[in-house]
C-alpha cells in the first residue's frame, strides 16, 4: 500500500541539532487523509494488479511464518512457536509500504480518512476495496500454489511420490486450526473469529499510521514490525493472510471446503478488520486530530 512522499517534520533544539526526526500526529492524520485521496483517482487496472502483488507479499509473509513455527513447540512452548512465527510475519507489510503495493486491510483506513477530509468519495472507496480485496486474494492464491507444489512437499523414497512434508503438515493444521473451532461454535464461533479481525485490524492499521509517522526507512521498518509482531502473536484473524494460510492447507487436503472458508473465517474476519480499521483507527485519529487540518 503505497504511502506517498512527505516532506519530513523535523523540531530542532537551539544549538541547530535535531531532536525529533518524525511527522507529529496532526501532520500524520493529514498524510493518511492525502494517501487515500491519491488512491481513490487510481484505476481500476492500477488498484486490481497493485493487489496482486500486495496479497503476495502478505503470502510471502505467511508462507515463511508457516515454515519457521514448524517443529518448534514441542520443544519450546507455544508461547515461543507464536513468536518466532510472528517475528518473520511483518516481511509482508513491509514490502508492500517500501514498494508501493495494495493492501486491502490498510485501506479499509486510509479511505474513510481520506472521505473524512473530503478527498475521496464513497463511491472511490467501494471501488478501492473492491478491486484490491480481489487482486489480493488472486496474489495469494498464487503464492499458496508456489508453496505447496514447492516447499511444503518433498520426494518421498519409498513411495515414488512427492509427498506432504513437516512443513506442508503445519500448513494443513493452520488451515483447519482457522476454520474448524470456530464451525463447531456455531454463532458463538462466527462472533470469536469477528472480534478477532478486529483486534487484528487495528493493530495492523497502526502500522499503517506508524509508517507514515516515521520518516526514515529504519523508522518506518519498526513501526511496521512491531504492531503486525503483536496480531500475529496474539492470534488475531487477518483477511488476506488468510486468503493463503486457509487455501494452501486445503491444497495439502485440510478438511475445509471452500464454503466452510468463507462462511466461517474470511466473511467474519473480513467484516471484523472493517470495524477495526475504520472505527478503532480511522474515526479516532480524524476526530483526535482532524480539526487541526
Amino acid at each position: 500500500m503505497w504511502l506517498a512522499p512527505h516532506k519530513t517534520t523535523i523540531n530542532k533544539n537551539r544549538k541547530g541539532g535535531n531532536i525529533m526526526d518524525f511527522n507529529p500526529p496532526d501532520k500524520t492524520v493529514e498524510l493518511a487523509g492525502n494517501v487515500g485521496g491519491y488512491k481513490g483517482k487510481l484505476g481500476a487496472n492500477q488498484l486490481f494488479i497493485r493487489g496482486i502483488m500486495g496479497g503476495a507479499y502478505i503470502a510471502i509473509g505467511a508462507g515463511l511464518c508457516t515454515v519457521c513455527v514448524t517443529g518448534v513447540s514441542q520443544y519450546l512452548g507455544a508461547g515461543i512457536a507464536k513468536f518466532i512465527g510472528a517475528a518473520v510475519f511483518p516481511v509482508g507489510l513491509i514490502l508492500i509500504i517500501l514498494t508501493g503495493m495494495e493492501l486491502v486491510t490498510g485501506d479499509m483506513m486510509l479511505l474513510p480518512i481520506a472521505m473524512f477530509q473530503k478527498k475521496a468519495s464513497f463511491s472511490q472507496l467501494l471501488k478501492v476495496w473492491f478491486w484490491v480485496y480481489i487482486g489480493n486474494l488472486i496474489g495469494s492464491l498464487i503464492y499458496a500454489a508456489i508453496m505447496v507444489y514447492g516447499p511444503l512437499r518433498s520426494f518421498n523414497s519409498k513411495t515414488g511420490e512427492w509427498a506432504v512434508n513437516s512443513f506442508g503438515q503445519t500448513a494443513i493444521h493452520i488451515a483447519e486450526a482457522k476454520v474448524l473451532p470456530y464451525m463447531a461454535g456455531g454463532a458463538l464461533g462466527w462472533l470469536s473469529c469477528l472480534v478477532k479481525g478486529i483486534g487484528c485490524n487495528w493493530l495492523v492499521n497502526l502500522a499503517v499510521i506508524g509508517s507514515l509517522t516515521a520518516t526514515s526507512v529504519l523508522g518506518k521498518f519498526f513501526m511496521i514490525w512491531f504492531p503486525i509482531m503483536a496480531f500475529v502473536a496474539s492470534g488475531f484473524e487477518h483477511c488476506v493472510a488468510n486468503m493463503y494460510f486457509i487455501p494452501a492447507g486445503m491444497m495439502l487436503g485440510a478438511n475445509v471446503s471452500i464454503s466452510g472458508w468463507w462462511l466461517w473465517n474470511e466473511l467474519p474476519a473480513t467484516i471484523g478488520n472493517i470495524i477495526g480499521a475504520v472505527i478503532f483507527v480511522a474515526m479516532v485519529y480524524q476526530y483526535a486530530y482532524g480539526k487541526k487540518i
